[in-house]
């Protein structure tokens, strides 16, 4: 695996006054990954984007699938860079 494959990037709407929302997202999922993880990077955006990438794909884009639940991003991000990975209590 790549160090890109391991990478994750939440782009947000700086005129939506996103960022909390993405720092606070950033923080769970470093938290959850901090050994699998190689990169988190928060991408100031426009247009009401909030899209969550794990290297070059989108696992959550806000326009299709609404604001995401910490839990469910958690398992897109699990699923690509250590699968099989338990998230204990939040994967109930």
């Amino acid at each position: 695996m790549t160090a890109d494959a391991r990478r994750v990037e939440i782009e947000y709407c700086t005129r939506c006054r996103w960022l909390p929302r993405a720092a606070w997202l950033a923080q769970e999922l470093l938290t959850t990954f901090e050994q699998e993880l190689t990169e988190l990077a928060l991408k100031p955006g426009t247009g009401g984007v909030f899209v969550v990438r794990v290297g070059d794909e989108v696992v959550w884009d806000r326009r299709e699938q609404g604001f995401p639940e910490p839990t469910a991003v958690k398992q897109a991000v699990r699923d690509r860079v250590a699968p099989g990975k338990p998230l204990g209590h939040s994967e109930k």
